[in-house]
């Protein structure tokens, strides 16, 4: 059964207007496995509101972290931007997840393939050895609208520039032109061919490609992914493509 922690923010950083990160420190370590989530909750009005987050920092940082876009019209959202440092915010115990690294099949290359805030579970993982020690190569993949959304930028680059021959990264912007970043959606750099060609590798059966965040992404990917023939991951007949739902 859920149990609720009471935690503190250290920081509310703004990647932008809307983009936050929320640090928060509990009383007590928490463990957890990269790529799960719990809720967050606050009251607010003679009203409780909580909603389900992934964690961003890695398994053994006792601070937690989030990234959060702020909904305006959402409940719980809105009151995550404005918190600031020394406020309480509900986290809830244990995580929740299956979007683990232990739930995909061995393969040779990781394709880790995000829209919007759906980075969080991969940044969470790529702070483990877990797949620097299982794949021979791993490409992060990040789409958004604005050049002004791809956050961790430095810290990403920070990774590569350890890893240039295993981590790849490719920022994918589709309603500005920026340096670096494809431009459009992932589905369809993939049935191009562009998102292969920038990264300098293929989409094969030996390959395993992790999808999280907007689900009409979610979906066409998958149907794009199917027809170079890799198939959904399910516990009962192992694939190629492991999801998360992200709203």
């Amino acid at each position: 059964m859920a149990q609720w922690l009471t935690g503190e923010v250290i920081e509310n950083f703004a990647w932008n207007s809307e983009l936050f990160s929320l640090r928060v420190r509990v009383p007590r370590p928490f463990e957890f496995v990269a790529g799960q989530f719990v809720r967050l909750g606050l009251a607010a009005d003679g009203e409780r509101y909580q909603r389900a987050y992934s964690l961003v920092n890695a398994p053994d940082d006792p601070v937690l972290e989030f990234l959060i876009n702020r909904v305006h019209d959402g409940d719980l959202s809105p009151l995550l931007h404005r918190l600031t440092t020394g406020q309480a915010l509900q986290v809830s115990q244990p995580p929740s997840g299956f979007f683990t690294l232990n739930e995909v099949p061995a393969g040779e290359s990781l394709w880790l393939m995000a829209t919007g805030t759906g980075i969080g579970p991969y940044l969470s993982m790529l702070q483990t050895q877990i797949p620097f020690e299982r794949f021979d190569r791993i490409h992060l993949v990040h789409a958004v609208r604005y050049a002004a959304d791809l956050a961790y930028q430095k810290q990403i680059q920070a990774w590569v520039d350890a890893q240039p021959q295993q981590l790849h990264y490719q920022p994918i912007v589709s309603r500005e032109a920026c340096e670096g970043a494809l431009q459009g959606r992932i589905p369809a750099l993939i049935t191009s061919g562009e998102l292969e060609q920038a990264l300098g590798d293929t989409l094969t059966t030996t390959s395993q490609v992790m999808l999280c965040g907007n689900p009409e992404m979610i979906r066409d990917a998958k149907d794009v992914l199917e027809d170079k023939g890799l198939a959904k991951n399910l516990r009962r007949k192992p694939g190629n493509v492991t999801v998360e739902h992200y709203w």
